[in-house]
């Protein structure tokens, strides 16, 4: 630590931060634009000059950057002097005069940095009256809007967007004081985590595309903390609503997890909430309109049958929901409602995870790795905002040599211009090319066995007892030895896998290399397809296929199914036989798909946005999610639904649900400590979800009843559907809007941490659930080479981040980013087919019944014998994993 004078008062600082970073975390007001604390400094605005000392004895100082000077045990600063405050209001003056006077329109008006800091500047009158320079915007595609000339040229969007992002496609044009920074021509951002632009931009250059549909002011948001839905990672998220209509995602900040940012698929992809196909009312048989009372009494009936009722679960419903249906029904009778294979791989992470002894880290803690193997995962797809941590893990060799130079790691200018020098080592074995491999060391390609085979050669050369592959090729082995001395000389190396690759030998082969590591701090991380993949398979159950059997059996006749569409997990006649044979088909879901149309009842359901519930992230983390808004009657939350026929008054409340669930399994006993419960206040209020500025409240009904009619009331959370209330004690992981004074914007969340940049104060939100303890056997079920059979092909599904998802789907401009409906082939497979991109070709069973017709696509990275479609894609029928196929080109008239 440092102790350091400002203003004539001392302070302990964190010795080797910058100036600007000790003052923000000592929860001073100092104004700022360029500097962003995960990314670094770049002294570009000029904006956080300060007065510095030389010593006690000096009164005039020097003006410095407070972002560009490091702090250093007893430095003298002033922020009040005027030679520094002048400065700051002379440079602001500068910066507005191409500003335009366009606040009370702009959609970044009430949560604008640049008016935050305009104001804590003092900068009240503007007295260039000349003219402003003008720029064209841009069509940058669905997710952004661009309005160019609200520009202040912080530098701090391709700042992210290329350096801490990786993208490519959006750059600084220009000279001097006419810079542009946008595209080289008008088009769709590429990154998958353009959105970000948004909450980055301390201006209204970049805005929500989205959110400007049905536009409202921040203050008029009702918001409560939530999680993203998306995938696995369980990114924290604010939600924000306003007249029942869901209108924007935002970043909420966790240290351990999503940090500041968010992928385009969680920010953007909300807007299934408000979809038309969105099921609103109980239907019964030939979808007549009935009660909530009729639809209780209707699902009563059939659980009294004289045969059990079958429950099948599902890894996007809550750990609560989930539950609900396991009582109903049974613990015999409960089923996952997973594809087999990945209720096997499921299964096996949660036992690695549970014991095999090696920590399963964070986002926060991936970051920090020297060393990363990821074996058979295209992360941008399937775990996006991992892949951005894993870019920034790349960049720690950079930041080892800048400390042997003496260079600070917030000097950002200084420390990537080490990057060409230094690079931490990540090698990808894939299926095909990713979208990290520009950070790659070494990469590699190959089918799900070689893959594997691969692992398995790594763990044998960091230990001989681990067991080899037999047969392995040359190229493959100098391969794997020199992946194994690099991760062998790493001191917190990091291996990714997953499921994508349907492979349990991956999975296998990952815990191989992980286990034969000498680190002590090694660390292993899996990814998992839905937002509670790895909360269901916890809690376990009986597989899919055995639903099937049990009702194909007679010995049940009604089914529950509880937001699943069966025809995602298993062949198309295989889920119509099941549902025809089946008695009563109850389907509890908040989105029409194909397993609601065979429904006897449905029942409709809410979607995280307007109920409550815990879910389990890939790390083992339980995190809480609440209700934006109440579910407008007769739709309600799923454990809901599933409660109020179990006519027990102790399950009326979630509350008793979570402590029952955390009773029931040792491994979910701490969610009860994820969040506080409906009984916890501050100073006797609950927590306000709107903000203290909420307007309109009693005109929002008036079209329908002149007299403002009363709040709702929330008996299952700590919140309150209300403006009323008190924040100022309130832990920070709780805050449904974080807003401090002066501080409107995102950059308010400063008031809110230990220090700038790391853990909320009273902690971040969620609970861990594993710690490393044990160990397990070698895995030595080693597979053989990947053989391709001439004329027939191998269905391999590759997942996308805006083609995969089943809820994203249904979000108008994630529809928008939809991959190509085509398959990937070798060029060797296609000249063999005498196929062209763009070609037709017929996909049919080895019996030769035809399946698709669909394009090509040629990818040169992707293995012979394989056929690559996009896993989840609505225009593909479910194709089993692995399944063979015969592809036929389809000749087109007019072409010879």
């Amino acid at each position: 630590m440092a102790r350091i004078e400002i203003d004539g008062q001392t302070y302990d600082v964190l010795d080797g931060s910058n100036l600007l970073s000790a003052c923000l975390s000592l929860g001073l007001d100092l104004p700022y634009f360029c500097w962003h604390p995960a990314l670094g400094s770049a002294g570009a605005c000029r904006q956080c000059a300060v007065i510095q000392y030389k010593n006690a004895e000096d009164k005039c100082g020097r003006l410095v950057m407070a972002c560009m000077t490091p702090v250093a045990d007893a430095m003298r600063i002033s922020i009040v002097a005027e030679q520094a405050r002048q400065f700051r209001n002379d440079n602001i003056e500068l910066l507005m005069t191409n500003h335009p006077h366009d606040c009370p329109v702009c959609e970044e008006g009430g949560e604008c940095h640049l008016q935050d800091m305009t104001v804590m500047t003092g900068h009240t009158f503007r007295r260039y009256r000349g003219q402003k320079r003008t720029h064209n915007n841009q069509n940058l595609g669905p997710f952004i809007n661009h309005e160019m000339n609200r520009c202040i040229a912080c530098y701090r969007c391709v700042r992210f967007y290329d350096d801490y992002a990786g993208g490519n496609d959006l750059q600084v044009l220009g000279v001097h004081n006419n810079v542009y920074f946008g595209r080289f021509e008008d088009g769709t951002l590429e990154s998958e985590f353009s959105g970000n632009l948004v909450e980055v931009c301390p201006t209204g250059v970049f805005t929500d595309k989205t959110f400007s549909a049905h536009y409202a002011r921040k203050w008029d948001l009702q918001t409560a903390p939530s999680v993203c839905a998306h995938c696995g990672l369980g990114c924290n998220t604010a939600p924000g609503e306003r007249y029942g209509e869901l209108r924007r995602v935002i970043n909420r900040y966790n240290g351990e997890v999503n940090g500041y940012f968010l992928c385009d698929r969680g920010r953007f992809g909300y807007d299934f909430v408000n979809s038309p196909e969105r099921l609103r009312k109980p239907l019964l048989n030939d979808y007549s309109d009935i009660t909530v009372n009729a639809a209780e009494n209707h699902l009563r009936q059939l659980l009294e049958a004289d045969k059990p009722a079958i429950g099948i679960g599902s890894p996007r419903a809550s750990l609560e929901a989930n539950f609900a249906l396991r009582m109903l029904v049974g613990e015999e009778n409960f089923f996952l409602g997973l594809e087999d294979t990945e209720h096997t791989l499921l299964n096996t992470i949660v036992e690695l995870m549970r014991n095999g002894g090696i920590h399963s880290p964070s986002l926060q803690e991936v970051e920090q790795a020297d060393a990363v193997l990821i074996l058979g995962e295209d992360v941008t797809h399937s775990a996006p905002r991992l892949a951005l941590s894993l870019r920034q893990a790349a960049r720690n060799a950079a930041f080892d040599m800048a400390r042997t130079l003496h260079i600070l790691p917030w000097q950002d200018a200084a420390v990537r211009a080490l990057e060409n020098q230094a690079q931490s080592p990540v090698f990808i074995a894939s299926i095909c090319a990713t979208r990290l491999d520009d950070v790659a060391a070494n990469t590699y390609r190959g089918s799900a066995e070689d893959i594997a085979r691969l692992g398995f050669a790594i763990a044998h050369c960091l230990d001989g007892s681990a067991p080899a592959p037999i047969d392995l090729g040359d190229t493959e082995q100098a391969l794997a030895s020199a992946i194994a001395d690099s991760l062998k000389q790493a001191k917190r190396p990091l291996i990714v896998s997953g499921t994508s690759c349907a492979s349990l030998a991956v999975i296998q082969a990952a815990y191989n290399v992980a286990r034969a590591l000498p680190s002590t701090d090694k660390q292993l991380t899996f990814t998992v397809p839905e937002c509670n993949s790895l909360g269901l398979a916890i809690m376990g159950g009986r597989r899919l296929q055995q639903a099937f059997e049990r009702v194909g059996n007679g010995l049940a006749e009604s089914v529950i199914i509880l937001e699943n569409d069966l025809y995602r997990r298993a062949p198309v006649q295989n889920v119509d036989l099941f549902l025809e044979t089946a008695a009563d088909v109850v389907v509890l879901d908040s989105l029409k798909n194909k397993t609601t149309e065979q429904a006897d009842l449905l029942l409709p359901a809410a979607t995280f946005a307007e109920s409550e519930g815990t879910w389990v992230n890939n790390e083992g983390r339980a995190q809480r999610y609440f209700p934006v808004y109440p579910a407008t009657e007769p739709v309600r939350g799923s454990w809901k639904w599933l409660t109020e026929v179990m006519d027990d008054p102790q399950w009326q409340h979630h509350n008793a649900l979570t402590a029952a669930c955390a009773s029931a399994f040792p491994d979910l006993a701490a969610i009860v400590n994820s969040a506080p419960g409906p009984d916890y206040t501050v100073k006797g209020s609950k927590i306000p979800r709107q903000p203290h500025r909420y307007s309109g409240r009693t005109a929002m009904h008036a079209d329908i009843k002149v007299s403002e009619p009363g709040q709702p009331l929330d008996p299952e959370t700590p919140f309150a559907f209300s403006m009323e209330g008190n924040t100022a004690q309130v832990p920070p992981a709780l805050l449904p809007v974080i807003w401090a004074p002066g501080w409107n914007s995102n950059q308010a969340i400063n008031k809110f941490q230990q220090e700038t940049g790391g853990h909320l104060r009273d902690g971040d939100a969620g609970v861990r659930l594993f710690e490393a303890a044990g160990t397990l056997e070698w895995f030595g079920d080693i597979p053989q080479s990947f053989k391709p059979e001439p004329g027939r092909w191998r269905i391999m599904p590759l997942p996308h981040i805006f083609g995969s998802e089943e809820l994203s789907l249904q979000s108008p401009s994630i529809a928008e980013r939809l991959p190509a409906f085509c398959v990937l082939l070798n060029p060797l497979d296609a000249e063999a087919l005498e196929a062209d991109s763009g070609d037709q070709v017929e996909i049919s069973d080895l019996a030769g019944d035809s399946i698709l017709k669909v394009p090509v696509q040629i990818e040169k990275t992707l293995p012979c014998g394989l056929l690559g479609i996009t896993a989840g894609l609505p225009a593909f029928p479910f194709m089993k994993t692995w399944a063979q196929v015969i592809l036929k080109k389809i000749k087109q008239e007019g072409r010879l």
